[in-house]
């Protein structure tokens, strides 16, 4: 599909033809609306890892109307934690240019409620993203039994 857009506009500047590009690419990419959606869609964008013998932490960049800019590991831990600073969390989202994060993160266990350390590294991540002006707009956890959103239990 790429390489139709590119002949149809040859004689468009490179930096012109980039800008559309990039304007198909973000017509095409999915919005978050619920944390529902952001579970679902979630699991479409983020690299395959194996979620049952390893917690791993991720950001979902979103620009300013919520669709999704990109979704990247942050940490891989053991089977019960993972190391998680907000400087690795907003790295991303800085690069991306994103004006809002969705944070995630899998129990091998299956368990989906949020530790104490869950609770208080969202807390700071939350502080964190206030301060520098990206929103953090939910903190899921997920497993092979569901996902359990911050945002829905009202956390946030």
């Amino acid at each position: 599909m790429r390489s139709d857009i590119m002949k149809k506009y040859e004689n468009l500047k490179k930096q012109q033809l980039l800008d559309i590009l990039v304007s198909l690419s973000v017509a095409e990419t999915p919005s978050i609306g619920t944390p529902s959606e952001a579970y679902t869609k979630l699991l479409q964008c983020i690299p395959p890892v194996d979620f049952f013998y390893n917690e791993y932490f991720f950001t979902v960049t979103l620009n300013g109307a919520h669709q999704i800019i990109d979704a990247h590991v942050i940490s891989k831990g053991l089977v019960n934690r993972t190391l998680v600073h907000p400087r690795e969390v907003f790295r991303p989202a800085i690069l991306d240019n994103s004006t809002a994060i969705v944070i995630a993160h899998n129990h091998p266990s299956g368990n989906l409620e949020p530790s104490a350390e869950d609770k208080d590294v969202t807390f700071r991540i939350r502080q964190a993203g206030d301060l520098i002006g990206i929103r953090v707009l939910d903190h899921l956890i997920f497993s092979q039994n569901g996902y359990f959103s911050m945002l829905e239990s009202g956390m946030f």
